[in-house]
């Protein structure tokens, strides 16, 4: 009977000893090292039991430098922000900061699932946003399913056209009626929030 855990095995020059660095020095990495693996966040998240690794695990992983499959695994992407792990937890890390830290950072590398949906619904929305300072649900669901599941989407099409009838749903474009470059111009904020501090004499932010 062939042995079937001898693929699992990864040594020590495959991992990557920088990736929990790299995460701690991401805002709410800060403390992944004080992880003491008690479990208290696994066993308090409501999607733990549908993620490849526990919240618990990512972090254990993280630190000993699981990287590929920390950032390609689903685990970060079921997050639900609930924030049950980061009240609980005993060392006061901030457990959901530490999984959009992840989330971030498979974004920033292209490594997550493309077809998955959480990602694509996160970047459409973010896209729509940044573009017209509002979101159209109608529109934000059409990108979303052609670009994961395009022949999936036939199965919804009674639902969506009852919706649309009774005014749920619309592909009216919203949006924000501030002109480019002026006040509330989202554009211009992201590109000032980008630009980096200015200092004073005394070296503080001024």
């Amino acid at each position: 009977m062939e042995w079937k855990g001898w693929k699992k095995v990864k040594y020590q020059a495959q991992l990557s000893p920088s990736f929990a660095t790299d995460i701690a020095a991401l805002p709410g990495g800060e403390k992944i090292f004080s992880c003491i693996q008690c479990g208290n966040c696994s066993a308090l998240c409501p999607l733990s039991t549908y993620m490849e690794y526990s919240p618990r695990r990512i972090i254990g992983m993280i630190r000993a430098g699981f990287k590929g499959e920390v950032l390609t695994s689903y685990s970060t992407w079921l997050c639900a922000s609930c924030f049950a792990c980061t009240v609980e937890c005993p060392k006061e890390i901030k457990i959901t900061d530490i999984m959009y830290a992840v989330k971030q950072q498979a974004i920033r590398e292209h490594v997550y699932k493309k077809r998955f949906a959480i990602p694509v619904l996160a970047r459409e929305f973010y896209n729509q946003v940044l573009q017209y300072g509002r979101t159209t649900e109608g529109l934000l669901v059409l990108k979303e399913g052609m670009k994961t599941n395009p022949f999936g989407m036939i199965k919804f099409t009674s639902l969506g056209l009852r919706l649309l009838f009774t005014g749920r749903l619309s592909f009216k474009l919203e949006r924000l009626k501030s002109l480019p470059g002026g006040k509330g111009d989202l554009n211009t904020i992201m590109k000032a929030l980008d630009k980096p501090p200015v200092t004073n004499a005394t070296g503080r932010v001024a």
